[in-house]
């Protein structure tokens, strides 16, 4: 049973998804990349379970969430609903506190906001109870407000090797938010040094998780491999959650 979607909602999500896909060929474009190579993850947070089968149907399966219990919900209403979906991979985008890792552990293919090591640390033992592997990325900060998470670039080294340490943890690379009211350009050029910088150690941690709706233009051309996108892929209503 395919899901009950309205058919202007549909409409607008696919039309919303050809935008954005235009705007990553065109930034792509012009720095010479492949747009195929940067991954659009939904964020879906405030959004309801049947906006993320509409997405799923029309080939958005990478899903960001950023608050755990919003996840669980919305797994378990898509497992019970009958709908014939595609599989999803499911991201966890939000910051994350040691005391949700376990949850999070059971369901996220990919966690992108690991800033600490006890997170960790508490990230690779719910997977160890899951019996699963997890991506990760390392969360950076460009701007050094700890209020909107990430590790000081100087401490990066540190914290890969922690997440290296954890056989239940693969690292995927480095996450960044362009901090408020700077030029996105500039600091996602200083997340794709930060980046180059870690391969030195690391050289499989190549992936860059970066921009979002207002400025992913500017991170596909500083080689950000996912983007992370909501408004510009669900608009700015608020729809209950049901």
């Amino acid at each position: 049973m395919s899901a009950p979607l309205d058919p202007e909602r549909r409409a607008e999500l696919v039309a919303r998804l050809g935008a954005v896909r235009a705007r990553l060929s065109d930034a792509s474009a012009s720095v010479g990349r492949d747009p195929h190579d940067v991954t659009i993850v939904a964020v879906t947070k405030t959004f309801p379970a049947l906006d993320i089968a509409g997405l799923a149907s029309i080939g958005v399966t990478d899903i960001g969430e950023n608050r755990d219990q919003d996840a669980r919900a919305k797994i378990a209403e898509l497992a019970a609903s009958g709908w014939e979906l595609p599989p999803l991979r499911w991201h966890f985008v939000g910051r994350l506190q040691t005391n949700k890792c376990r949850s999070v552990a059971r369901y996220a293919h990919v966690v992108h906001s690991v800033d600490r090591v006890e997170v960790a640390s508490a990230l690779a033992d719910g997977a160890q109870r899951a019996d699963r592997q997890l991506l990760v990325f390392a969360q950076v900060s460009l701007d050094e407000n700890p209020d909107r998470g990430g590790v000081l670039p100087s401490r990066l080294g540190d914290l890969a090797g922690d997440i290296t340490a954890q056989e239940r943890l693969t690292l995927l690379g480095v996450m960044a938010v362009a901090p408020l009211g700077e030029d996105p350009d500039v600091a996602f050029e200083r997340l794709a040094t930060i980046s180059a910088g870690l391969q030195n150690e690391h050289p499989a941690a190549s992936a860059i998780s970066a921009g979002m709706s207002e400025d992913l233009e500017a991170a596909v051309r500083h080689g950000a491999t996912h983007v992370r996108v909501g408004s510009a892929l669900l608009g700015r209503r608020a729809p209950n959650i049901g």
